[in-house]
């Protein structure tokens, strides 16, 4: 306190928005573990659904349960694409347009991933800097201070370096941490681009076997319009 209160208005400007920068790295850091962890959850327990569902119009009345997840906003596109190719019933048309909607909607999903990690990286990458200008400053106020004085005595100029100094080990306090958390946070978003990727294909898989499913031969006997019923699940799945 008593360095903080010897250092010019330079210093005590540095030393201000660096703080302005911790209070906001930090406020990121706590909303991204937050949402992440959300997101994580989310996408578990929506895939399950997903896997046990046998019916699509099931999954798409219950997507927004599950809006923190990420595959759910890939689903919700690729199924609206489904509906506008077939109105909800029956197998696609052209599954061109479906990876069409699964590749904007993941690359939409990882951009609200990645929303507000590059201040993190801007914080990280200048704060240090922002320190050094203010010990840079302190440095040449306390020697142009020693130069009026006159006296050249290690005591007259060791105080106002070491308040200088101040400026530098607070730019690191703030960057370290914006640091780690960027790369950190860099590193789960692309666990969860991988994931997203994944889920797409099984999606688009399973819009394809409805493609491919074969017709139900028709009863010889009798009604030559009837056909033999399917077992349960096997042609839910499309509608």
């Amino acid at each position: 306190m008593e360095m903080l209160t010897n250092s010019g208005p330079v210093a005590l400007i540095v030393l201000l928005v660096l703080a302005l920068a911790s209070v906001y790295s930090w406020t990121i850091i706590f909303g991204k573990i937050g949402s992440f962890s959300k997101a994580t959850k989310q996408s578990r327990r929506f895939i399950r659904n997903f896997r046990k569902a046998t019916r699509l119009q099931e999954i798409a009345a219950s997507t927004s349960d599950y809006a923190p997840s990420p595959l759910a906003l890939v689903f919700d596109e690729v199924y609206e694409a489904y509906k506008r190719q077939t109105g909800g019933y029956g197998p696609p048309r052209n599954v061109a347009p479906l990876e069409r909607s699964a590749q904007s909607a993941s690359s939409e999903a990882v951009t609200r991933l990645e929303q507000r990690l590059t201040w993190l990286a801007t914080i990280a990458s200048s704060a240090t800097f922002i320190g050094l200008f203010g010990t840079v400053m302190g440095i040449v106020d306390a020697f142009h201070g020693l130069g009026t004085a006159g006296s050249a005595t290690l005591r007259a100029v060791a105080p106002g370096i070491s308040e200088a100094l101040i400026t530098t080990a607070a730019g690191i306090f703030v960057a370290v941490p914006a640091a780690v958390a960027y790369n950190q946070f860099t590193a789960r978003v692309r666990v969860f681009a991988a994931g997203i990727d994944d889920f797409s294909r099984e999606l688009l898989n399973s819009l394809e076997e409805i493609q491919q499913r074969p017709s139900a031969p028709a009863v010889s006997s009798g009604a030559s319009s009837q056909r033999v019923p399917t077992p349960m699940g096997q042609m839910d799945r499309e509608v």
